[in-house]
């Protein structure tokens, strides 16, 4: 599907089917709206009476036209009070007429809808929802739907010269669906082995450098806490380290760090059918976006140096599996007590913000599926965001916003860590169930000691959804790459 501008007005557009805006209460036709309902013998008018259509947000409506006309479908969506706009209703508008469009099996779209902020970020981030919404994953379907009824151009009326800002979308968009497919594979599919073999394809094509540390190297480093979770696997663990670095002088230094357990049985402290654990493939969801990442910033070229970090293993069963009471040794020397073979995910990320510390970076971000608890404090919409950086949490929240990935600040309240007190090592890997998530902050914490800014975001909740919303099909949603990305870019 090409995403392009057309230089062609309401009035001169040809094509399968055209998709037009309208403001709850201002529904009077005017200007080329009035000019195109003529000129379509009422059909807008008509559509819009008959239907009783009150642009109320993700309403939508469309008709067929008889005859010669220049489109054959016009399809009407509502965007909700006009002082009330802003990017996610452009982006709910965008995505709610692609599938509409898609439905009907238009070839060709145009698509005319105001000005958000300004014409770049429109021209953005209609392009990204209309990628992201119309996008399906058939890789492991033995016969999949046929394609040939596929949308092939849509045209964006009214944003001449944006081209630079749909090709930014565009790459964008590639990131998000690597996430999304990552993600989305099953275990047997996505291991260690294969997102090794993945990141080595990025370095390839888009001139990143690659470091994977075998099972020895880490061991070398004192990665005891990764290697304790990884024990249990046959398959061997792949520490993996990709760097873009800009050319000239970087204007900043950052480390993104992604959890990356491409499968968890929640080891000894086995997860239950109650606890989702046939869908425990989407543990790596926060290494899928920062894979994801990676290849955006790869295309982008900013003038920042980053670096994308990963830990990635299985945690499983076998006679080899850590045992709860274990005691294990991060690479900076603090000492955990395992009193739950199932907050796994923190214990990889210790020796990954151990490593990431040591690069002289201006600030870290990791991502993962942390915690149930967050998902309980608020749904599966919202990642939460933990950091004691005002400054970083202003940058991600806006990033956020820009994206479309809501994000909210908790509290790290320090008096939790009470709940992690250890009497025969540093602290324990998990702490009592009420402000779990908080508690799993402040562990995290406990490995950076150098680095200026860092956060944590719990994205256990919107790493994937069971019905289609917004720009996000069922399955995987990618969740955190463009957010990244833009924070990488502020």
């Amino acid at each position: 599907m090409e995403v392009k501008t057309s230089n062609a007005n309401l009035l001169q557009w040809t094509g399968d089917g055209l998709a037009i805006g309208f403001f709850e209460g201002k529904l009077e036709l005017i200007g080329d709206l009035e000019n195109l309902n003529d000129k379509l013998a009422g059909a807008i008018q008509e559509i819009i009476t008959e239907e009783k259509f009150e642009a109320k947000i993700n309403s939508i409506i469309f008709t067929r036209l008889i005859g010669g006309s220049q489109v054959r479908k016009i399809i009407v969506v509502g965007l909700g009070k006009a002082e009330d706009f802003n990017l996610e209703s452009l982006r709910t508008a965008a995505a709610s007429i692609i599938r509409v469009a898609k439905k009907q099996k238009c070839k060709s779209l145009a698509i005319s809808l105001p000005i958000c902020n300004n014409l770049a970020e429109t021209a953005k981030t209609i392009t990204e929802s209309v990628e992201l919404a119309v996008y399906e994953d058939n890789r492991f379907k033995s016969e999949p739907e046929n394609e040939k009824n596929t949308i092939e151009t849509v045209d964006l009326i009214g944003l001449v010269g944006q081209e630079e800002a749909i090709n930014l979308a565009h790459q964008i968009c590639s990131g998000v669906i690597l996430a999304r497919e990552l993600v989305a594979a099953p275990a047997n599919e996505v291991t260690p082995i294969t997102m090794a073999e993945t990141a080595q394809k990025l370095a390839t094509e888009y001139n990143l450098h690659l470091e994977v540390l075998e099972h020895g190297e880490c061991e070398n480093l004192g990665m005891g806490a990764f290697l304790g979770v990884a024990k249990a696997s046959d398959i061997p663990p792949k520490f993996i380290h990709l760097t873009y670095q800009p050319q000239g002088i970087p204007r900043r230094k950052l480390a993104i760090i992604g959890k990356g357990l491409t499968f968890d049985s929640g080891g000894l402290n086995i997860k239950s059918a109650s606890s989702s654990i046939e869908i425990m493939k989407i543990d790596m969801a926060g290494a899928g976006a920062t894979f994801g990442a990676a290849k955006a910033i790869g295309q982008i070229k900013p003038d920042v140096e980053v670096h994308f970090i990963s830990a990635v293993t299985e945690n499983m069963i076998s006679g080899c599996a850590m045992h709860p009471g274990d005691i294990l040794k991060a690479s900076n020397g603090k000492t955990i007590e395992v009193n739950n073979t199932d907050a796994e995910g923190r214990l990889t990320l210790a020796d990954a913000l151990v490593f990431a510390d040591k690069l002289g970076v201006d600030a870290i971000v990791d991502l993962a599926t942390l915690t149930g608890a967050c998902i309980v404090a608020l749904g599966n919409n919202i990642a939460g965001m933990f950091t004691p950086n005002d400054e970083l949490a202003k940058q991600l929240d806006i990033a956020g916003y820009k994206a479309g990935e809501k994000l909210w600040r908790m509290p790290m309240e320090n008096k939790y860590f009470e709940g992690l007190k250890s009497s025969i090592a540093d602290m324990k890997n998990s702490g009592p169930s009420a402000g779990s998530s908080i508690t799993a902050s402040l562990f995290l914490q406990q490995f950076i000691k150098n680095t200026p800014a860092w956060a944590h975001l719990d994205i256990a909740g919107p790493v994937w959804t069971d019905k289609e919303s917004g720009v996000n099909n069922v399955g995987a949603t990618g969740f955190g790459v463009q957010l990244l990305v833009n924070w990488v870019m502020s």
